[in-house]
């Protein structure tokens, strides 16, 4: 009971601290917020020191930034939310709308994500239910493909094509259910496919447990079978399904202006460009509380579904010794990147030829060229020394970041909540103000939301390894924390979390392609990818390579980073501890006369 109350003061101590961060956005930034605020309703005004202190006595922020956040937190206390510095109407009913908006979309979207993670695991649920997986695992590129497409080239793709040329479905607004399918479906197959593929590593260990085995050997309906898997490795899934909420919740911002979607993260970052400070703050808070409630349900959920098997410490392992994927795809994959790059390499990417402007592909131009004549290969392959190398950077800092706050889940699972629930376009306006404009804030805005997946998945495997019967049995045989975080909990936990950092690569990457699509990233001529696709988009129905070989090149670093993911596996050939063999023989001896009975964590 202690731990869970001092749990809930660190969220409110986090979520409070970064509600006034947010609340000091426009000192931190050493700009006037009259200034913006006057901007922000009439440009054409002259900004006079006698308007600009109008300005100040209307909005009550005279009397300076702690005056102002003490007389909104006071309002908020009383269900008043403030009246918007734009606008001048209240602040709560426009914020409680948007999140509706945002609420209805993300409902869709994880409708989209769930249909899509179950159809790239269904060939690995056939195949457990019929003791049919083998050794060796598929390399997995088509999902790869779907999480590494960019959520706003696909939002810009459907709008275009579905949308618009064939006139299928609306493509701009929000006024019903139809309105919702598009930008649903660009928000939920990357989605999908990072869940997608967090799911079917973990399917094959359900499958070897020995309470399947037994099943399989007792007659069993395979079927049955591979519905107690999935729900023997949901739990795991579950803290990163939370994750997944909020961030559909408030970071849809790239889709939500492609479709002009009246949402929360349109809202926020509307507010926050304009300094709107009660908007922002109304906006920030919700979905602070919108993670804490998402966090909370999901952990109720993983208790439910695992039962008395955490307790009492009678799971087995996921994650056991198994072979790696073949090496042919990674190599074929890398051999392919390189020689784009390679070819990028040796051109100029900032010649210009207006005579050539979107050219289609052809042997001068094996890309294309884009509005301004510029061969597309050539920044395509400058631009991967900036994408490429900054992602990997942001990527391993934070594996590093996430498995060790992850070993402390106690004090990481507030922060992980509270960090999720901040835009990354919201995070970076906050980088920007406290360290300045640069080319190094897109990355530092990216790698301090980055970590926060791989520390839940790490905690939520920590959580169950622990409770696993060779975990018991060498407890019982003396061993000591030391040993088995360095012996055992290791070994078995990061393995797959690096596979997850390694399919999050090129999220990374997409995230700062994001960034530079909103303006908030790398700026021109640069060649980084996502200020590529933001520079091309608006010609992708004309000339549709403009924005395909960027995309493309992102796509094989996804399949690159699966199918490489596949070789980091706990050796096979590993000899395990007297301690794990006993445990695993007692495991398997006990499982015999259980075999017509569920698994532990299904009861």
């Amino acid at each position: 009971m202690g731990q869970r109350v001092a749990g809930a003061g660190w969220r409110i101590v986090l979520a409070v601290g970064l509600v006034c961060g947010i609340g000091l956005l426009p000192w931190l930034t050493h700009t006037d917020p009259a200034y913006t605020v006057l901007k922000a309703r009439s440009a054409e005004r002259e900004p006079t020191p006698e308007v600009l202190a109008d300005i100040r006595r209307q909005l009550g922020i005279d009397g300076g930034p702690l005056h102002v956040l003490i007389d909104w937190s006071g309002g908020l206390v009383r269900g008043d939310a403030g009246q918007s510095w734009i606008s001048g109407g209240d602040v709560l009913p426009g914020v409680l709308q948007a999140l509706g908006a945002s609420l209805l979309l993300m409902g869709a979207a994880l409708v989209v994500a769930v249909l899509t993670s179950g159809l790239i695991c269904l060939r690995t649920l056939r195949r457990g239910a019929r003791r049919r997986l083998g050794g060796r695992r598929d390399g997995g590129s088509v999902s790869a493909v779907l999480a590494s497409l960019p959520e706003f080239l696909v939002a810009s793709v459907l709008a275009t094509v579905v949308g618009v040329q064939w006139g299928w479905l609306p493509a701009l607004g929000w006024y019903g259910p139809q309105w919702t399918v598009l930008p649903a479906l660009a928000l939920g197959l990357p989605a999908g496919a990072v869940l997608g593929r967090l799911l079917d590593d973990l399917l094959p260990g359900a499958f070897g447990e020995p309470w399947a085995l037994a099943a399989a050997a007792r007659g069993l309906p395979g079927r049955t079978i591979a519905r107690q898997a999935l729900r023997r490795c949901v739990p795991a899934l579950l803290p990163n399904l939370g994750l997944f909420v909020v961030g559909l919740t408030g970071g849809a911002v790239a889709v939500e202006q492609v479709f002009d979607i009246p949402g929360l993260g349109r809202t926020t970052l509307q507010a926050a460009l304009a300094q709107d400070l009660p908007v922002l703050q109304a906006g920030t808070l919700a979905l602070v509380l919108l993670a804490a409630l998402a966090a909370g349900a999901t952990r109720v959920a993983a208790r439910l579904l695992t039962g008395p098997a955490l307790r009492d410490g009678a799971l087995s392992s996921l994650h056991r010794p198994a072979p790696p994927a073949g090496g042919l795809l990674p190599l074929l994959y890398g051999g392919v990147l390189l020689a784009v790059i390679g070819c990028g390499l040796a051109r100029d990417p900032l010649a210009l030829d207006t005579g050539e402007r979107l050219r289609a592909p052809s042997l001068g131009h094996p890309f294309g060229t884009d509005a301004l004549g510029r061969d597309l290969l050539a920044r395509v392959g400058h631009g991967a020394l900036d994408t490429l190398l900054l992602a990997a950077a942001i990527s391993a800092a934070a594996l590093l970041a996430g498995v060790l706050l992850g070993l402390l889940p106690r004090v990481s699972a507030p922060l992980v909540d509270t960090v999720n629930a901040v835009p990354p376009v919201l995070v970076a306006l906050l980088v920007t103000a406290v360290a300045g404009s640069g080319a190094a804030t897109p990355a530092l805005a990216v790698g301090a939301v980055a970590w926060a997946p791989l520390a839940a998945h790490t905690s939520s495997l920590l959580r169950q390894e622990r409770a696993t019967l060779h975990i018991t049995a060498s407890k019982g045989l003396g061993a000591g924390p030391v040993h088995l975080l360095r012996r055992e909990l290791l070994p078995a936990v990061v393995p797959p979390v690096l596979r997850h950092a390694l399919l999050r690569l090129p999220g990374v990457a997409l995230a700062l392609a994001s960034l530079g699509f909103l303006g908030l990233g790398a700026q021109p001529p640069s060649p980084e990818w996502g200020l590529l696709l933001a520079e091309n988009q608006p010609y992708a129905e004309r000339a549709p390579w403009s924005v395909l070989a960027p995309a493309a090149v992102l796509a094989l670093l996804g399949a690159l980073a699966v199918s490489a993911a596949g070789a980091l596996r706990r050796p096979s050939g590993r000899r395990p501890s007297p301690t794990r063999a006993g445990a695993d023989e007692d495991r398997t001896a006990g499982s015999v006369p259980a075999t017509d009975k569920e698994p532990a964590g299904a009861r």
